[in-house]
């Protein structure tokens, strides 16, 4: 069986910065991609950032040159950076990992952590 863990939610004020991480465990053969979503209430859940194993990544435009996603692949665990945090940002942030197991491939998802920016 395959989780993904995530920590490091909170509140925090705007300008502020938070560190988000997402651990994969369980019977993991292989990691490909890894990324981040958030649902806001009442919104669709998007697309934050993607990395791939080699460490090509890709963001959403409005957390470009604000946000960091990074990866260590030999703990199977993918990093947010998140700096200069907005109101607007507040969203359950969850982590994806395409990964292939003993048993199949496919996207495994985290349970959501919590970000409130706010004054």
């Amino acid at each position: 069986q395959v989780q993904l863990v995530e920590s490091g939610g909170g509140l925090v004020q705007p300008g502020g910065s938070l560190r988000l991480s997402c651990a994969a465990s369980g019977a993991i053969l292989r990691v490909y991609i890894m990324g981040w979503y958030r649902q806001a209430p009442g919104k669709q859940r998007e697309l934050v950032a993607l990395i791939t194993a080699s460490g090509i990544s890709d963001y959403e435009d409005s957390v470009k040159g604000r946000f960091t996603i990074s990866r260590d692949n030999a703990k199977n665990t993918v990093y947010l950076q998140a700096n200069m945090l907005k109101p607007e940002d507040t969203a359950v942030y969850f982590c994806s990992a395409d990964l292939e197991s003993y048993y199949e491939r496919r996207t495994y998802w985290g349970q959501g952590t919590q970000v409130t920016v706010s004054s």
